[in-house]
C-alpha cells in the first residue's frame, strides 16, 4: 500500500527550517566573522611581503609583531610607498578585526551565549548516547504530560518541537531536546531514530502526526509508533501510514464524561485512587499487581487451551491478555485459546496469590512493564 495515497487530500503544512538545537546566535556569528577577516587580513598580508621579496617565515613574523603591536622592529627596512601602505593596512585592519571578535567574545559572556553553547554540545552528546529510547515528537500539552510521565519513570527520551519557547522550558526540567521538524529526516537521524525503540507523534496537527508517521516508518520499520489523532477519520490513515496505535484524545475524553455520569460511585472511586500516585502504586495501593508468564516449550500447558490454567490455579486471578511470540497483542482471550511456546500471558491479581501451579507451568518473567515503568516480580 502506498502511504501517500492513504492520506487521502491530507496537505503537509510548511515545515519552518530545521536545525540541530539552536540556531547561531548573532555573538556567535560575530566572532566566526571577525575570525574569518583576521585569518582573511594575515593571508593577504603575508601574501604581499612575499610579493616584495621577502621570505615566508619573515612575511608572517611582521604579520604577527605588526598586528599584535609586539614592537621588535621590522624584519627588513619598509622604504617603498607600496609596504608602507601594506603595513598601515595590517595594522588598522588587523586592530578592526581583532576588536571586532573579542566584542563578539565578550557579548556572548555577558548574555550566557557560552553557557548555552556548552549546554548544546553536551545535549547532542547525550542523544548520540541514547538507545532503546522514545523519540516525541511535539512539546505541546499531551507531549510534556508524556516527558513528565517518561522522565518520573526513568525511561530515556528525545523531544522535538519547532517551538523554541517550549524546548528552552524542558531543556530547563533536564529534558533532551531537539529543535526542527520532526517530519524531517535528518532531524528524526539526529535523535537516534535507527537506535529508538518507540516515536509518540502527538503534534496538534493530524497532517504533521501523518507525515512524522510516513517518515519514521520508512527510517526504521521495527519501531513502535504511537500517534495522535485528534479527527477520528484520520485513524485508519495513521495506522494505513505505519502507525502501530493511534490515541484520540477527544474520544477518551468523552468516554470519561459518559462514565462519570453513568457509573458516577466506581468513577469516584477510581479518581481517589488515582490522585494518590501512579496507577501501578495504586493498584499495590489495594493489593493488587500485573505479572507477566512466559509459557516454555517443555511446559504442561504448552499447545494446551488457556482453559487449563484457570482451572489449575485455583486461586482467584484475571488473565488480561495474551502477547504471542510474533509481537501480536490479545486482549479478553477466549477460554479456548491454545497457548504457545513464547506467548506471554498478562495476569492481574493480588499480590499473594499468584497461582503456584501456574509457577510449575509456566516460567515467570523477572521483570515486567506496565505503562512504562519496570517492576519486580
Amino acid at each position: 500500500m502506498d502511504p501517500q495515497r492513504s492520506i487521502d487530500r491530507v496537505t503537509k503544512p510548511p515545515a519552518p527550517p530545521a536545525v540541530s538545537h539552536l540556531s547561531a546566535s548573532p555573538p556567535l556569528r560575530r566572532i566566526l566573522t571577525g575570525g574569518v577577516l583576521f585569518l582573511l587580513i594575515c593571508l593577504v598580508a603575508v601574501a604581499g611581503y612575499m610579493a616584495a621579496g621577502w621570505h615566508l617565515d619573515d612575511a608572517l613574523y611582521m604579520v604577527v609583531i605588526t598586528i599584535f603591536g609586539v614592537g621588535y622592529g621590522e624584519v627588513h627596512p619598509i622604504e617603498s610607498p607600496p609596504l608602507r601602505a601594506l603595513t598601515i593596512m595590517v595594522i588598522v585592519a588587523g586592530y578592526g578585526a581583532v576588536i571586532y571578535t573579542v566584542g563578539g567574545f565578550m557579548q556572548m559572556l555577558i548574555d550566557g551565549e557560552l553557557n548555552r553553547a556548552m549546554g548544546a554540545r553536551r545535549m547532542t552528546k547525550g542523544i548520540e548516547r541514547l538507545s532503546n529510547h522514545t523519540i516525541i515528537c511535539g512539546m505541546g500539552r499531551l507531549g510534556t504530560i508524556l516527558a513528565r510521565e517518561l522522565h518520573a519513570a526513568g525511561k530515556p527520551f528525545v523531544a522535538i518541537d519547532t517551538d523554541l519557547d517550549r524546548l528552552r522550558a524542558a531543556e530547563d526540567r533536564g529534558y533532551l531536546v531537539l529543535h526542527g521538524d520532526a517530519s524531517e529526516e535528518d532531524i528524526l537521524d539526529q535523535a537516534g531514530i535507527k537506535r529508538a525503540t518507540n516515536v509518540a507523534a502527538v503534534l496538534s496537527l493530524d497532517a504533521t502526526n501523518v507525515f512524522v508517521t510516513i517518515t519514521a516508518r520508512e527510517m526504521n520499520p521495527a519501531v513502535r509508533i504511537i500517534a495522535r489523532g485528534e479527527n477520528p477519520r484520520t485513524e485508519k490513515k495513521l495506522l494505513g501510514c505505519g502507525a502501530n496505535q493511534v490515541v484520540l484524545p477527544t474520544a477518551i475524553g468523552a468516554q470519561k464524561v459518559a462514565q462519570l455520569i453513568t457509573q458516577p460511585t466506581a468513577e469516584s472511586i477510581l479518581e481517589q485512587i488515582q490522585d494518590q500516585g501512579t496507577m501501578l502504586e495504586d493498584l499495590r495501593r489495594i493489593g493488587l499487581q500485573f505479572n507477566e508468564l512466559e509459557v516454555i516449550s517443555d511446559s504442561e500447558l504448552s499447545n494446551h487451551p488457556l482453559s487449563e490454567l484457570e482451572i489449575r490455579g485455583n486461586h482467584s486471578f484475571l488473565i488480561v491478555g495474551v502477547r504471542h511470540a510474533d509481537g501480536t497483542m490479545q486482549l479478553n482471550p477466549s477460554p479456548t485459546l491454545l497457548l504457545k511456546p513464547g506467548d506471554i500471558v498478562i495476569v492481574l491479581g493480588h499480590e499473594d496469590d499468584l497461582p503456584e501451579i501456574a509457577r510449575r507451568f509456566l516460567r515467570k518473567q523477572p521483570k515486567m512493564t506496565y505503562r512504562g515503568v519496570s517492576v519486580e516480580n
